[in-house]
């Protein structure tokens, strides 16, 4: 995992079949990246599901959330519509585990993201990171936590 402090890696990945999105571009709003092994997944579908409902703590926050896996992006978009998620899944398909890679969060023996998040500050700082056993819902908890802290600091 990256360490707190440093400036997120900047990145680019499919946020739909057709459009883009770039990490920079959110810059003014605290971003939670929660990197997951594989859409249709029991544990990852529980893991989505659950931020779905906490968009609206997110937002509160001024937080925009960003699944990502190494799906590809006509994955992400049936799964998405499936749960009818409002957030973007990003792909990081081609080259496959891209940007896992440059957050640590590849696991190169499964070929999958490892179930990872990471919280940044308007800026673009990593704020606050979580590492998660493959088969375990992380939660919500942590996520809500580093967002506190980041508005207490205000």
């Amino acid at each position: 995992m990256l360490t707190t402090g440093i400036t997120a890696p900047d990145f680019e990945l499919y946020s739909s079949p057709y459009q883009k999105i770039r990490l920079n571009e959110l810059q003014g709003k605290k971003v939670i990246l929660a990197f997951y092994p594989a859409d249709w997944s029991p544990v990852c579908g529980d893991q989505m599901n659950l931020y779905n409902e906490m968009e609206k703590y997110f937002a509160r926050h001024n937080a925009q959330l960003l699944g990502i896996s190494v799906d590809s992006r006509w994955s992400h978009s049936a799964f998405s519509q499936h749960h009818n998620f409002h957030f973007p899944l990003l792909a990081d398909f081609e080259p496959k585990g891209a940007v896992a890679k440059l957050y640590e969060a590849y696991n190169e023996e499964s070929g999958e993201c490892r179930r990872a998040l990471y919280v940044m500050d308007e800026k673009g700082t990593i704020q606050w990171s979580y590492l998660s056993p493959a088969g375990i819902n992380p939660g919500a908890d942590g996520i809500l936590n580093a967002l506190e802290q980041l508005d207490n600091l205000k």
